[in-house]
This record gives C-alpha cells, sequence and structure tokens, in this order.
C-alpha cells in the first residue's frame, strides 16, 4: 500500500507578508526621493547664498577702495569721475564712479532747472511746468502757505497721502509726486539725486540732459559745448563762459557724495552689478553708505555714469 503525503492546507499568510514589506520598500524610495530634492535644493540654496556674500564682500571692497582713492586727495583735486579694476576671490571686478554733482539735486533744483528736464525727457512745455511745480511743491515745507494749497491737490484727487513738506528722502519718492507720468519718473531716475546738496552742476562730467536743463543754455551753446568741452579749463568761470551760462549754476568741485557702480564676473560665469552712493569722511569711517541697489540694470547704468565709461 503506498502512502501519500498529506499536504498543508495554502494560507494566505505569504501575501499579507509581501503587501506590507512593498509598502516598505515605496515608502522608502519616495523618501530617498524626497531627500534627493532637498539635498540638490539645499545646495542651489548655499551656493547661492554663498554668490549673495561674495558679491557683497567684493562690492564693500569696490566701495573702500573708491574712498580710498578719492580721499587721498585734497577736494579741489578729487577727481569728478574714474574707473578701476581688480581681481579678488575668483572674480573681475570693475568698478565706475561719479560725484552726484552730475545730477539735478530734486531738493535744490529750481523750477526752471526741473522743467527744462522734464522737457528734455518729452513732456510738452506745460505739463513740464506743472510737473516741476509739484516736485516744489512736494518739497515744500508744510508750515510754508503754500503747502495748504499743494495737499488740496492731493486730497481732490484722492489720494490716501500728502506731499512731504519737507526734502526728498530719495528718489524712489519721485513716483509719489502728484500726477507725474510714469514714464517720465523712470526716464528722469539716471538723472536726478537727493545726495548732491547743492544747486550747481558739474557741466564737465554730467550726462547731455543734465547740461540742457541749465537755465538760458540753447540747442547751439549746448551742442558747441558737448563738442569742445573735454578741453575746457576745470574752473567755474571757464566752464560758465564755454556754456554762455551765470558762473552760479555750475561746479567743478566733486562734492563728497559720489555713486559707485560694481559689476562682478566671477569665473563660474555668474554676473552681479551693484550702483552705491557712499558719502565721503564724516568721522572715523572713510565712507558712509547711503544707498545701495543690487542687480542695477546696465542701461541705467550707462545713462547714470554718462560719456567715456
Amino acid at each position: 500500500m503506498i502512502m501519500r503525503a498529506r499536504r498543508r492546507p495554502a494560507t494566505g499568510e505569504g501575501g499579507f507578508i509581501i503587501v506590507p514589506v512593498l509598502w516598505i520598500v515605496l515608502m522608502l524610495a519616495g523618501l530617498a526621493g524626497a531627500l534627493s530634492v532637498y539635498l540638490v535644493n539645499t545646495a542651489a540654496a548655499l551656493s547661492l547664498n554663498d554668490s549673495r556674500l561674495r558679491s557683497a564682500a567684493l562690492v564693500s571692497a569696490s566701495l573702500e577702495l573708491t574712498a580710498y582713492q578719492l580721499s587721498s586727495a585734497a577736494a579741489p583735486q578729487r577727481p569728478p569721475s574714474g574707473t578701476f579694476f581688480f581681481r579678488l576671490d575668483q572674480a573681475q571686478v570693475s568698478v565706475a564712479f561719479r560725484s552726484e554733482t552730475t545730477r539735478i539735486d530734486l531738493n535744490r533744483a529750481p523750477k526752471e532747472m526741473l522743467t527744462k528736464l522734464f522737457q528734455v525727457l518729452g513732456a510738452a512745455p506745460r505739463d513740464a511746468a506743472d510737473d516741476a511745480d509739484r516736485v516744489v511743491g512736494w518739497r515744500t515745507p508744510s508750515d510754508d502757505g503754500a503747502s495748504a494749497t499743494e495737499n488740496m491737490l492731493y486730497r481732490a484727487a484722492g489720494l490716501n497721502y500728502l506731499p512731504r513738506g519737507a526734502p526728498f528722502a530719495n528718489v524712489e519718492e519721485l513716483w509719489l509726486v502728484l500726477n507725474l507720468p510714469a514714464a517720465l519718473v523712470e526716464r528722469a531716475m539716471p538723472f536726478v539725486t537727493v545726495f548732491s546738496g547743492r544747486r550747481e552742476i558739474d557741466a564737465l562730467d554730467a550726462a547731455p540732459e543734465v547740461v540742457t536743463s541749465l537755465p538760458d543754455m540753447t540747442p547751439a551753446a549746448l551742442e558747441m559745448f558737448l563738442k569742445t568741452r573735454a578741453g575746457v579749463p576745470r574752473d567755474a568761470k571757464s566752464v560758465a563762459n564755454a556754456l554762455g551760462v551765470a558762473p552760479d549754476v555750475v561746479t567743478v568741485e566733486g562734492g563728497k557724495a559720489v555713486r559707485v557702480r560694481t559689476t562682478i564676473t566671477f569665473d563660474n560665469g555668474r554676473q552681479a552689478a551693484t550702483e552705491a552712493v557712499i558719502l565721503l569722511g564724516g568721522g572715523d569711517d572713510p565712507y558712509h553708505v547711503l544707498s545701495w541697489r543690487d542687480d542695477a540694470e546696465p542701461a541705467a547704468a550707462r545713462a547714470t555714469f554718462g560719456r567715456n565709461l
């Protein structure tokens, strides 16, 4: 008699074991994928932060070198503009500096100069005069009788703010001035400042748009001046004679406020650009930063620094 082995009935225990294992594998795979993404993003963030830190350090170095160059000379002999280059921390750094006296100061410029600037930038004569009135109205002290009328204009326009009634704190406030078209403000930015502290401008280094804004300046006189200014002696009387304007509207002094544009090109191809305004001297420090703007637009920089830069 043949004895047959008894077969054990099949159960589903093996299937129940396999399913949890598969879930564990899938979870581990998901965690591994998430960890991979996290590490990649973290590495990218650290790289970006490192680049920003290096850029900030290089810009600080460029400002210190600019301040050193300018402070090493007596005020009358300080160059109003210049360029230099240096290499540091695996990067090529290009620096261009120019005195703020080459711009029109929103807090000091007379209405006539502002009107002419707005005309040069495309505003109709009557509109340009109105725009200049609004700029003057913005900076007029609040205790002045004219400020009450200016306040009424802002209220009538439905704005939820009033003019400052004090000097412009920065050029960005120009965007808030009543009725100034955005396109006009955009075009004016490369030619205005609040850091010059002077009514006069340095016409030998200013952009043509700024020179045109001088009182009594004619197109013929401007054309002749632009052709010959490289040879004009650097003294206020000679410059005024070459322009055909009064000597009290021009200056040949560079001033203490200097705009510095730093362009950085790292060896890995990454680029950065910063535009800062510094004030020379004024205590134990060689300079103080008045404004700082990263990723400055190249086109704006070309207009800012004018000719030969």
